[in-house]
């Protein structure tokens, strides 16, 4: 039996892994033939078939801050909460966690008209990359929350106890002991978020829009990389190589931006035992 179970372990794992060896073959393949650095500093022309995707990289990163703009304080603050005050709240943190399980398995399309309604009619905001990225965050907030909340509540307690024999408030324990060991669930559920936000495209078509040309600011419309694969692939003929050149760029930013949590993660460990 757990020769079986182990085999079934390593065939699955082997199994994900070579789908997504031939997920990102098929990308580089159909997109490294034609590539050239001017795709990243060129404005995309005729419908996209021609032309960069700068001004789309722009508009992403944009969203993107947004999103995290608003997501890490508020998500941090909410898994504080419901880590730190289950004892005293037992049924109000019972009541959000169950909230968040559920708004984990809605549709992204239902958050994209969600986000239209609220942001761009209710609050006027229009088709733009304040709606986009605000529906970015109430989209992941959920996953970074339950993240976040999973590896604080892995803590010892002797790490809360202390300090506060010690007379030692409790708002100071948060602030420099319990955030900084929770750093590294803190930078999963980030990296968690960016990876849903940057693959997102029901939930911007309805908030951020189509327009591709580069944003003069966060009330101007803007397209996403995954919107811009999209739009390529099924409403303009001609397009699937940009739209392999896309498809690209977006699975480099995925690993890089992973990359660079990774290392800034590491570096940060490094500097605290070196204090």
């Amino acid at each position: 039996m757990e020769k079986m179970t182990k085999f079934l372990a390593w065939f699955s794992a082997a199994m994900l892994l070579i789908i997504l060896l031939l997920i990102v073959q098929d990308i580089f393949v159909n997109s490294f033939q034609h590539f050239d650095l001017s795709f990243l500093t060129e404005t995309p022309t005729s419908g996209g078939r021609k032309g960069g995707i700068f001004p789309i990289i722009v508009s992403t990163l944009l969203i993107l801050g947004v999103c995290l703009l608003f997501i890490v304080p508020m998500g941090l603050g909410a898994a504080l909460f419901l880590s730190e005050c289950s004892d005293e709240f037992p049924k109000t943190v019972r009541v959000v966690r169950k909230a968040l399980d559920i708004l984990s398995g809605v549709p992204s399309i239902v958050f994209g008209l969600f986000g239209n309604a609220l942001f761009c009619v209710f609050f006027g905001l229009g088709f733009s990359i304040w709606s986009g990225g605000l529906t970015l965050a109430i989209m992941s907030m959920p996953l970074f929350i339950r993240t976040v909340e999973e590896g604080i509540r892995t803590i010892p307690k002797n790490y809360r106890l202390v300090p506060l024999s010690l007379g030692i408030s409790r708002a100071t324990t948060i602030r420099s002991i319990i955030i900084p060991y929770a750093l590294p669930s803190i930078i999963v559920g980030g990296v968690l978020s960016i990876g849903r936000s940057l693959a997102e495209t029901a939930a911007l078509i309805f908030t951020s829009g189509y327009v591709d040309r580069m944003p003069e600011s966060l009330s101007d419309s803007g397209r996403t990389l995954s919107i811009h694969i999209y739009d390529l692939t099924m409403n303009v003929p001609g397009g699937d190589t940009n739209a392999y050149k896309t498809a690209l760029i977006l699975i480099l930013l995925i690993f890089t931006t992973n990359g660079l949590f990774t290392i800034a993660l590491k570096t940060w460990y490094k500097k605290r035992i070196a204090l």
